[in-house]
């Protein structure tokens, strides 16, 4: 990750957008690195939230492209198993988009969303306002804004 922060926002935009999607790794720690490096709360603010919400688009849309037959056969998945995870989709809908953020977790969310075809749209302002959210309370616990 040392790279990452060498390379300033640049590098921030890409370990965000690349932690937002199936590469484990935690964007926080990156973020926090860049931001004490480079003291630039709105720079960062803006190209972590850019990178990682793009992260997670990305994932969204792959998931949009799976198949129930795909995640069953390549991943030994019941089929009981995602019906009771569309269940859970169904029920809070484009709002588990706001939660995208959470580290490991945020990834599965993000390509369930698009699995079970959520509003797109909706899907994607959420998305949006979770990440800007994240990197903003890192801002005030640093203390740059």
């Amino acid at each position: 990750m040392e790279w990452l922060e060498s390379l300033g926002l640049l590098g921030l935009f890409i370990g965000t957008f690349l932690a937002a999607t199936i590469f484990p790794f935690s964007s926080d720690v990156l973020y926090m690195a860049i931001l004490a490096a480079t003291a630039n709360p709105i720079g960062c603010l803006l190209v972590g939230t850019l990178g990682n919400w793009l992260g997670s688009v990305l994932t969204y849309w792959i998931g949009w492209l799976g198949r129930w037959e795909w995640i069953e056969k390549w991943f030994k998945v019941k089929p009981e198993t995602l019906q009771k995870q569309k269940e859970k989709i169904d029920r809070y809908g484009v709002w588990l988009a706001l939660t995208a953020w959470i580290p490991f977790i945020g990834d599965v969310i993000a390509i369930a969303l698009g699995f079970y075809k959520t509003r797109p749209g909706w899907t994607m302002l959420l998305l949006l306002a979770g990440k800007f959210a994240r990197f903003l309370v890192w801002n005030l616990i640093y203390g740059l804004f």
